[in-house]
């Protein structure tokens, strides 16, 4: 554990900041769409990605699913630490979007290493910082972008994020995240396809 926080880590915190992480953490290697919390159930700690990437998504009262923002090695959820602060539930749903590796860190920890390591403190701001930014780009893709744009940026990210071009997610998959229907998504997608931007295939889309 100890290299993969250095190796990441290293230009951000304090050694003995590393050092106590590494003490107190538990290194988890998770497969992928694996849940790591849902909605409405206690925090218990909280991830600093080392590999892999987490999808952080809402849900409706009608059960549809917005997605938030991905992490991915070196990034850590700050909304949890916003919400730790505040003593509630989860506000989100955290699922891997590919096999992943993460060091969980008690939550009893978090206010203790702010005013004990400046370096930490630096990394919650950072954090919360980049998060924010990533939710309201995602309110202004909801409120001033065209479905079509939502979804070529959507299918872009998730290369990016994956890291190849073939994804494999279903239509309705895709309409719950960007809320939207089947029928108004695999219209889009079709379109897509004959403009030579993106190959549909069983389950699976390639993105050109």
């Amino acid at each position: 554990m100890i290299l993969e926080l250095k190796q990441l880590f290293g230009n951000v915190f304090e050694e003995d900041l590393i050092q106590e992480i590494a003490k107190v953490g538990t290194l988890k290697e998770i497969p992928e769409e694996f849940m790591m919390i849902d909605i409405g159930q206690n925090i218990k700690g909280i991830p600093l990605m080392i590999s892999g990437a987490i999808k952080i998504s809402r849900e409706n009262e009608n059960g549809e699913e917005l997605l938030l923002y991905y992490l991915e090695a070196g990034d850590s959820c700050t909304l949890t630490f916003a919400w730790e602060m505040g003593e509630t539930k989860s506000k989100i749903r955290a699922i891997s979007e590919m096999p992943s590796k993460l060091i969980m860190i008690p939550i009893g920890h978090i206010k203790h290493w702010e005013s004990k390591y400046p370096s930490w403190r630096r990394f919650l701001f950072r954090s919360y910082q980049i998060r924010m930014d990533e939710l309201i780009e995602t309110l202004d893709s909801l409120a001033f972008n065209r479905l079509e744009k939502r979804l070529v940026d959507y299918m872009a990210e998730k290369k990016r994020v994956n890291g190849k071009n073939e994804l494999f997610i279903t239509h309705q998959n895709i309409a719950q995240e960007l809320h939207s229907s089947r029928v108004v998504i695999s219209r889009l997608l079709k379109k897509l396809e004959l403009s030579g931007k993106i190959q549909l295939k069983r389950n699976k889309i390639i993105v050109l």
